[in-house]
């Protein structure tokens, strides 16, 4: 019986060894002669080692769960197409992909061995793979704006066909959507979805196809049987699998060559940074950030976008150089944008993720300093908001310091373009470091933002 091994948006896992070989360890026991091993995006970054190793220190985990196809997240291109390129080239797995095109409009990394569509045979039953990934990607990561990121259900319907025609028994979708699976399954001659982006656990079925998705950071493993026409299901736990030792070993090595544990300063309670505190609100964490951004360019409002807040271990007591550049690991600059009154309350009236469109509907997108927000959730929309104390004057400039992605995406707060560019300033985790050594890295959670909602009355 056929078996599937899926892994997808691991991302900081290696920043945690020992993390890191429990996922391994978990793939390397349950695989056996017929399993297949494969990854839905978001592997090679972002993290601490991952930025000091430009998506390197990945290799050796593929080398370690012996993996077998891949396909590209957004985050595969953090350090630029051509570096993507080297990593496909050096990887053990076979990249799949059908809906990336190079600068030069041909198939993106063919000349390093990334393939559409593939066919794979297990245990007499023909497996077909085909890879697709966000279409919005060129928009959120600006390393990939020279690519082209054609319609996946397009792409998908062509894989879909010709793997068809080439005998697969089972199509499998090797997913990058997020939330754009349920249409690839209605869309798309396909049995299986394998799914990733969203870092939201899934295990669902959408007509008749059986979609899943792991969630981030490597803490579970799916497994899927295809057994004739009946597909089953199965979630492990990474945590209770012994890790992988050759593995541990290595990424220790890496970690230990970076040279960032340098403590910067001490807070008295650690702050939260998971993934369930950043997208609910107001978080200590959240305004932190957004404090020192304010801190280091001296713009009336900082602003730090909740996706772009890495989840892991609490920072502190200790804070190192590590634990900052793991809250924001991406060689992106802090800027300043110059925006009306007006358009400010765009970008605060865009901090909902039923507005943003992007992550969970109920998701918190905006930590802010110098401002305060009243939402209420059953408008959907800001009902209240300051600045420096005084509500916001529509007509009035404003400065606002965020990070340069920001400003490039399309997806999240695209009240606030290139356009508005004002000034540049260091990469965001330097930034953090200095505000660290020189001013200490904690805050309070004081009603930057309040969420309201219309008490429930009775009959």
């Amino acid at each position: 019986m056929p078996r599937l091994l899926h892994y997808s948006d691991i991302e900081n896992v290696f920043d945690d060894p020992e993390r890191a070989g429990r996922l391994a360890g978990c793939v390397s026991v349950l695989d056996d002669d017929d399993t297949l091993v494969v990854g839905t995006g978001d592997t090679t970054a972002p993290g601490v080692l991952s930025l000091v190793e430009r998506g390197g220190q990945a290799l050796d985990f593929y080398d370690a769960i012996d993996a077998d196809y891949e396909t590209f997240g957004n985050h595969e291109f953090d350090y630029g197409v051509n570096r993507a390129r080297e990593l496909v080239a050096a990887s053990r797995p076979t990249w799949v992909s059908c809906n990336i095109h190079d600068e030069a409009g041909d198939r993106f990394a063919a000349a390093e061995g990334a393939i559409p569509w593939t066919t794979h045979e297990v245990d007499g039953v023909t497996l077909g793979f085909f890879g697709v990934t966000d279409p919005t990607t060129g928009s959120i990561n600006p390393e990939a704006v020279d690519l082209t990121f054609g319609d996946p259900y397009e792409a998908a319907a062509e894989a879909t066909s010709a793997l068809r025609e080439a005998g697969a028994d089972v199509i499998v979708a090797l997913s990058h959507l997020g939330s754009g699976d349920d249409e690839l399954a209605r869309r798309c001659d396909v049995d299986v979805v394998l799914g990733g982006h969203v870092h939201a656990e899934r295990d669902d079925v959408v007509d008749g196809v059986p979609i899943v998705r792991p969630g981030a950071n490597g803490h579970v493993v799916w497994e899927v049987r295809i057994d004739g026409e009946r597909v089953e299901t199965v979630r492990h736990r990474t945590a209770e699998y012994r890790p992988n030792d050759s593995l541990v070993a290595a990424l220790v090595g890496r970690v230990d060559a970076a040279g960032l544990d340098e403590v910067l300063c001490r807070i008295e309670r650690p702050m939260d940074r998971s993934e369930e505190t950043v997208a609910a609100g107001e978080c200590r964490v959240g305004n932190a950030i957004a404090d020192a951004y304010r801190w280091a360019t001296g713009a009336d409002v900082g602003l730090q976008n909740s996706g772009g807040i890495r989840s892991g271990p609490p920072i502190g007591p200790d804070v190192t150089h590590a634990d900052l550049v793991s809250l924001v690991p991406f060689e992106e600059h802090l800027v300043v944008a110059e925006v009306t009154g007006d358009e400010l309350l765009a970008v605060f009236n865009a901090a909902r993720g039923s507005v943003m469109g992007f992550g969970e509907p109920e998701w918190w997108h905006a930590h802010v300093s110098g401002a305060r927000i009243v939402w209420d959730d059953d408008r959907d929309e800001v009902v209240e908001a300051t600045v420096d104390g005084e509500p916001i004057d529509p007509d009035r400039l404003y400065t606002l310091a965020t990070s340069d992605y920001v400003l490039h995406s399309t997806q999240e707060f695209p009240a606030v373009t290139q356009a508005h560019r004002a000034g540049e300033f260091d990469i965001q985790h330097e930034v953090l470091a200095r505000y660290a050594r020189e001013v200490g890295f904690d805050a309070a959670t004081e009603g930057r933002i309040e969420r309201r909602t219309a008490p429930q009355t009775g009959d």
